[in-house]
């Protein structure tokens, strides 16, 4: 066993032969949009991230659903395993098994089987100070999807923050593989800085995080704003009371957007500051949603956040 649970990485990594290592990860979750097709998309995108976030490539899946038999139509986990399968053959992967169960409300996910180099693995821990970070899709869709649920998004949001969350990893696990990073992560239930923080804390540092430079979903500062905000991103402001050092200049709507509590967000990279540029370049060129660099490693244990760009 290679990684295990001590880290709080992001899969399980076993070394079967000495140059071959298996990635397994679970995930599954209730919906968070209405449509069944898109629901069963972002389920297994941000199940495939987690063998992303370990440099690993996915080698197969298998199916997790619970149904609510007698109250919703057939119809509609075929659709959601619809939506799975569509993302897993993107992916290069079938799906080749799994298990379904009757449940009062609708779940879906997927167990992923990846393959790395054990000499490659990406881990949560090994950044260093003076290593720059990256992120790799905006934020905001916590916040967004409670909107929804609210219904308060414009049907023109849904579809671009479905399409953000249905949006694979596998180009920023591209880059990683050309320019190969000290650590990373992918960003989901305990936001940014709760996904930072176990990193730093495992790296033995503290990082810097310029709040103006971390990329957004427009719509979620006025969301956010208003109140718009689930519970789970106000948990993880709360948790990172002793962990964050908030400079002058970051409010309240800040903390929440930082905090807020992602679905299929994208990977948070480590990069050493020679290969930065190298990154910045390969995640352009390769085409994911963003290529910010947010900040840096530092000396330290507690994240510092301002709103400068030095």
């Amino acid at each position: 066993m290679l990684v295990g649970t001590t880290t709080s990485d992001d899969a399980a990594v076993y070394q079967v032969l000495p140059g071959l290592a298996l990635v397994t990860t679970v995930d599954f979750f209730t919906p968070i949009v209405d449509d069944p097709y898109a629901f069963g998309q972002i389920a297994a995108a941000n199940a495939l991230s987690d063998v992303y976030a370990m440099g690993a490539k996915p080698l197969y899946a298998l199916n997790l659903a619970g149904f609510p038999k007698d109250t919703l139509p057939l119809d509609v986990l075929t659709q959601i395993l619809s939506g799975g399968s569509e993302k897993a053959r993107e992916a290069g992967i079938n799906i080749v098994g799994g298990h379904t169960i009757d449940d009062p409300e609708p779940k879906y996910g997927l167990v992923v089987v990846g393959t790395v180099d054990p000499a490659r693995i990406v881990r949560n821990v090994g950044a260093r100070p003076g290593d720059r970070l990256f992120l790799t899709k905006p934020l905001g869709s916590g916040i967004i999807t409670t909107a929804i649920k609210r219904g308060k998004a414009s049907p023109a949001l849904i579809d671009r923050i479905i399409a953000l969350m249905a949006t694979l990893n596998r180009a920023a696990g591209e880059a990683m593989a050309i320019v190969p990073p000290d650590a990373a992560t992918d960003v989901t239930g305990y936001g940014l800085l709760g996904h930072l923080w176990e990193m730093v804390s495992g790296s033995g540092v503290g990082a810097v995080v310029h709040a103006n430079r971390v990329p957004v979903v427009a719509e979620a500062w006025e969301f956010a704003r208003e109140g718009v905000v689930p519970g789970g991103t106000e948990r993880n402001l709360t948790a990172l009371d002793d962990k964050v050092i908030w400079e002058a200049g970051v409010d309240a709507v800040d903390r929440l957007i930082l905090s807020d509590a992602q679905t299929s967000g994208g990977l948070l990279i480590a990069v050493p500051p020679e290969r930065a540029e190298a990154m910045s370049d390969a995640l352009i060129r390769l085409g994911t949603l963003a290529a910010a660099d947010i900040g840096s490693i530092v000396e330290g244990d507690r994240i510092v956040v301002d709103r400068t760009r030095s």
